[in-house]
């Protein structure tokens, strides 16, 4: 029983910290998930109202479409929230499962089968949760770097004031910046611990009921071992016996696994298909304006031939030429300068992810 604690603390203390941190542990007391969890909705409520005021002050499709991404992280942030305070029971029956599946292993064998799996969540609950912490915090800081360029390297006016993110705060956003920075800094960080921890306990979820099946598919592989080494040795008074209460019991344990997936499934079902809607409008979204950018473009070289170019000077139609050799080389919105967001690029990084997945599943 001690070991057991020891394993439990080694591979999912982690994880039980992140999730009192956010107010998701399933058997944190009442009071103090209601009051964690009410932090995290006031807090995603003081981000939402910059951002809808943001809105209702844009006068075209390129303003929304500025605050859109914000608006939509938003709108994740409280899916994942309240994906946990609607199954509440079955999030506390998955985790009992953490705890109670490790005193049923049989088998040193099955044991090195459940640690492999919970090495996989106890490594993600770790770097997945820096890697957030670290991306947020560089994206947030960017909107200082003007203001430290005032300092270090001033003109002779103010550089353009770069919020955290779109929103209208009702005030002067430059003669009150550093308040709306801090309050933009800690906020996002609040609502990144609650992304972090939900998908923590996602991934944890999935190693656990995944290792589940292995060691059950492990016992059934022993099972037909165990049989020829009996019938070698001529040992087969009671064995037909001995195999039918131990298939009964893998069935069960099979059973049990099935019944874990499908509480799984039924937790992360519709807040998996919100998540992939809104993912999906935001990457259509930034393509759509990536294509555009690039079609204007290239739209010059072609609106310039099909004019009455033959009826200008000839030394201006040399200079039709140059505009047009330009034209050729279009204007792009990239990631990074490595991604060049276009349909057709599009199309070949999701040729190259399907390969990569195959690479991964083979493994």
């Amino acid at each position: 029983m001690e070991t057991v604690k020891i394993t439990w603390s080694h591979y999912y203390g982690t994880l039980q910290k992140i999730s009192l941190l956010a107010g998701l542990w399933p058997f944190l007391q009442l009071r103090t998930r209601l009051f964690r969890i009410g932090l995290q909705i006031v807090n995603m409520i003081t981000i939402s109202v910059p951002q809808m005021a943001f809105q209702f002050r844009c006068r075209d499709i390129h303003c929304f479409l500025l605050s859109l991404t914000a608006i939509l992280l938003s709108i994740v942030a409280v899916v994942k929230v309240y994906t946990f305070q609607l199954n509440i029971l079955k999030f506390k029956e998955l985790t009992e499962h953490l705890y109670v599946d490790w005193k049923n292993l049989e088998t040193p064998e099955e044991y090195e089968i459940m640690k492999s799996y919970a090495e996989n969540s106890r490594r993600f609950s770790i770097i997945y949760p820096v890697y957030c912490i670290v991306g947020t915090t560089v994206f947030m800081s960017v909107s200082i770097v003007p203001h430290i360029f005032d300092v270090v390297l001033p003109l002779n006016e103010s550089r353009p004031l770069l919020l955290p993110y779109p929103g209208y705060y009702f005030v002067d956003s430059r003669e009150y910046f550093t308040y709306i920075f801090w309050h933009s800094f800690l906020s996002w960080q609040i609502v990144i611990i609650g992304i972090f921890a939900h998908d923590c306990m996602f991934v944890c979820y999935v190693e656990h009921v995944s290792s589940m099946f292995a060691v059950v598919g492990y016992r059934f592989e022993s099972l037909i071992y165990d049989r020829k080494d009996a019938l070698s040795k001529n040992e087969n008074a009671d064995l037909d016996e001995k195999l039918r209460r131990r298939v009964a019991y893998l069935v069960h344990t099979h059973r049990e696994a099935l019944e874990l997936a499908q509480l799984l499934e039924s937790i992360f079902n519709i807040p998996f298909a919100v998540q992939m809607g809104i993912s999906t409008v935001g990457m259509s979204i930034t393509l759509l304006q990536g294509q555009k950018l690039l079609d204007r473009s290239i739209e010059t070289r072609d609106k310039i031939y099909n004019s009455s170019w033959y009826k200008t000077p000839r030394n201006l139609r040399k200079l039709l030429i140059l505009i047009m050799m330009k034209s050729l080389q279009p204007s792009l919105l990239t990631a990074g300068k490595i991604y060049i967001f276009s349909l057709e690029n599009f199309a070949t990084v999701l040729q190259t992810s399907m390969s990569y997945f195959t690479v991964l599943a083979s493994f």
